[in-house]
């Protein structure tokens, strides 16, 4: 890190990325809203996805990633689950 970025930080200037997380929770909160389905419900289906998957396959939970999207009136489940492995003899 050089010296511009370490004041940039410093004073707050992130370049955007506390922008784009606040954008992107917004949108998860818009698409919750319209779908009515509470954080609790897709934390539950998250921690769900995570027990079934993790009888098959070792995934790195700290950087699974669950959101729902919606576009054109459709509703997408999309889950990134980083695998480090697969169990053998599951």
């Amino acid at each position: 890190m050089n010296l511009l970025e370490f004041l940039n930080r410093f004073f707050g200037r992130d370049n955007g990325a506390s922008k784009d997380v606040a954008k992107e929770r917004l949108r998860l909160v818009l698409v919750h809203d319209r779908v009515n389905i509470s954080p609790q419900v897709v934390e539950a289906l998250k921690e769900d996805l995570i027990s079934v998957i993790n009888k098959y396959m070792e995934i790195d939970q700290a950087s699974l990633e669950v959101s729902l999207n919606s576009s054109d009136g459709t509703m997408a489940l999309v889950a990134n689950i980083p695998v480090l492995g697969i169990r053998r003899g599951a």
